[in-house]
């Protein structure tokens, strides 16, 4: 962990011409693009395969009604197709899971007090009145909702009930033609409603995590509207059928 807050350090004193007392909060959001910007490739494979699922939806139509007093016979069925066409049903998983080590970094690095024999320096530091080791209870404690290390918590909370509302209203409109996946009906159900766990995450974790969090939705709502900007619908993709 010490080799990581260093380069957090590193970075924050790189910014530091640019952000003066808030450029560790400045290296965390710009640690997170970078982290970002690494797992970018699989998200590209991601969202192919997301439309090919949506492509294969009428495919996948048809074998339900052919199978459809035959589920072992079903199941097969869409594992070849699925097979034959390359589509993995948990390849827009992997960008997620990538990125659980950076964040667990980020949160135990402001959880803790010490790194090795010497005190966190790094949590000394602040976005403009919130400590980056502090918590939104915290800042509830020490000035309420509306007061200096509050008011960041309430911008933080905007930013993350706005990108949520656009992620939900993607992954609704995404979700169409999924449900014939095999075994994922119930994360199909779930996932939209998953944005708005975000807003928990940032009223829990130290701020430092939550600006990670932040700046990762931020960019996933960035980045989904740009990769998935041709996504067909299932409905279409019936009707040329």
């Amino acid at each position: 962990m010490s080799v990581f807050a260093s380069l957090v350090e590193q970075l924050a004193d790189l910014l530091q011409p640019l952000f003066h007392a808030s450029a560790a909060a400045a290296a965390i959001v710009l640690f997170t693009a970078l982290v970002r910007l690494a797992v970018h490739p699989l998200s590209r494979a991601a969202a192919r395969g997301q439309k090919a699922r949506v492509r294969l939806a009428p495919q996948m139509a048809e074998l339900r009604k052919k199978h459809a007093r035959n589920p072992e016979r079903l199941r097969k069925a869409m594992h070849e197709l699925h097979t034959k066409e390359k589509v993995s049903p948990l390849a827009g998983c992997l960008p997620s899971l990538l990125q659980a080590p950076a964040f667990l970094l980020m949160y135990h690095l402001f959880s803790s007090g010490r790194i090795g024999d010497e005190p966190n320096a790094l949590l000394t530091h602040t976005l403009f009145d919130a400590p980056l080791g502090d918590r939104w209870a915290d800042a509830l404690a020490h000035g309420g909702v509306f007061g200096g290390a509050g008011l960041v918590y309430v911008a933080l909370f905007v930013i993350v009930a706005a990108v949520a509302t656009f992620n939900y209203r993607l992954t609704k409109a995404m979700a169409t033609g999924q449900e014939e996946l095999p075994g994922t009906g119930a994360i199909v159900k779930i996932m939209p409603l998953l944005s708005f766990a975000t807003l928990i995450t940032v009223a829990v974790v130290p701020l430092a995590a939550a600006l990670y969090v932040v700046t990762s939705t931020a960019w996933s709502a960035v980045e989904r509207a740009f990769l998935y900007r041709d996504m067909p619908t299932a409905g279409t993709q019936a009707t040329a059928a």
